[in-house]
């Protein structure tokens, strides 16, 4: 590892928590350069949501490149986009009855955040964008200004303007309903709330704590959007791209985005971000918005394949049944362990197991990679175990990395029994 601690900026962090060099990956499955085997439960923060390696997208991109396939092309037409245009249309949108128009931006999901929230403001001629406690949506400047996690917010390179912080559902508990929370203010001339172009936010907020907003709430939302003008933007990049079931995570609740950003699995494992937005929002002059990176033809391939998943609801239904097995899982270990005070919540391959004794879920995460099994933390205070294993994982692999996080926790909680205890 000296390689990377003399050379590789201070900012890299993933392989502080996962020391080791990894060689190989297959499915949910990853290898060390010492050949040992780790589950993995990350998947790239949700950009693998087809597994490492997938054989299909494999053959795809070797069979592409051997035929000297356009690599770079800018915002050129190639065979590659306009294969994927044509079947994200007919898997994804013709089948759902949304008409959007397709802005390919820069290659990560900030870059589509960005995007969405600079058409937005051009559109409505507001400057001001809602976004909600606990949301993450990334960190470049504008990303930034609406990501809620203080760790990431800091005076010296940010500025605050132009974007006002709401609660998201359930943050003050069950009894206070957050729409009206925001109605009140929308309504009141004197709050302090300008007008927004625009409200964001994510459906279920993956790297906020894994917290859930109702389908009732999202309706409510999308309702007092359209009474003010106000634009509905969804983010999807992490819990999008049938990481909660339905290839989108709003469908549940039968709301209509204006805007959706999308990345992380779009690409079927290489970089890409699109934004969805609806026609008439399309108002661009052409190259207003640019970039180098603009649409990934590699990453056209893969998502071409990738997306085929979604030519029946196989996928989806199997996203289902292994999300009971987690969920059900999740709830035993938290009833087999009293004194961890755990909690679970969560949709489709996306749960959160709160652990809130400060730094447990920490030691429970460098516990359970000592066992072969890679998960990640969420939530403020990095209370939260975050369970996001690629959709296409086997149940029995599944099973196994679930036990990991059962062993471990048992084991953590013996060891601060027997220290308190003085047993050894």
């Amino acid at each position: 590892m000296r390689i990377f601690e003399n050379l590789e900026s201070e900012v890299r962090g993933y392989i502080r928590s996962f020391p080791t060099i990894f060689e190989k990956g297959k499915g949910a499955l990853l290898y060390d350069e010492q050949g040992e085997k780790y589950i993995d439960f990350f998947a790239g923060a949700g950009t693998l949501n087809y597994g490492h390696n997938n054989d299909k997208i494999s053959e795809a991109l070797i069979e592409y490149l051997k035929n000297d396939g356009v690599v770079h092309g800018l915002d050129l037409a190639t065979t590659a986009k306009k294969n994927f245009l044509q079947k994200f249309s007919d898997t994804i949108l013709a089948p759902r009855n949304l008409e959007y128009k397709i802005q390919f931006t820069g290659p990560t999901g900030t870059n589509a955040v960005e995007t969405a929230i600079k058409i937005a403001r051009m559109v409505k001629g507001r400057s001001n964008i809602v976004s909600f406690t606990n949301g993450y949506h990334g960190l470049t400047m504008g990303a930034l200004a609406l990501t809620g996690n203080a760790f990431y917010r800091d005076e010296a390179y940010i500025s605050r303007s132009n974007v006002s912080f709401m609660p998201y559902d359930g943050y003050f508990g069950d009894d206070v309903n957050t729409i009206e929370y925001l109605r009140k203010f929308l309504d009141d001339p004197s709050s302090g709330l300008d007008l927004p172009a625009a409200v964001i936010l994510e459906t279920v907020q993956a790297e906020g704590g894994v917290n859930v907003a109702s389908s009732q709430w999202l309706r409510d939302l999308e309702q007092v959007c359209r009474e003010y003008d106000i634009l509905l933007i969804v983010d999807d990049i992490q819990v999008g791209n049938g990481r909660t079931g339905e290839f989108f995570s709003f469908e549940e609740a039968g709301i209509n985005p204006d805007i959706i950003t999308m990345s992380k699995a779009i690409g079927g494992g290489l970089p890409l971000a699109l934004v969805l937005l609806k026609p008439e929002l399309d108002q661009w002059k052409p190259g207003e918005h640019t970039g180098t990176f603009r649409g990934n033809n590699l990453a056209f391939v893969a998502s071409a394949v990738a997306l085929e998943y979604w030519d029946n609801d196989d996928l989806s239904q199997a996203v289902k049944s292994k999300s009971e097995v987690l969920k059900t899982k999740l709830e035993e270990i938290a009833e087999k362990y009293p004194d961890a005070n755990a909690s679970v919540r969560g949709r489709g391959l996306v749960y959160g197991l709160e652990l809130p004794e400060k730094n447990f879920a920490s030691e429970v995460s460098t516990k359970c990679f000592e066992k072969g099994l890679i998960i990640e933390l969420a939530g403020a205070l990095d209370q939260i175990v975050k369970f996001l294993p690629p959709l296409t994982i086997k149940e029995e692999v599944l099973k196994e990395g679930l036990d990991i996080i059962d062993e471990s926790i048992g084991e953590i909680l013996q060891e601060k029994k027997e220290r308190l205890t003085g047993e050894f």
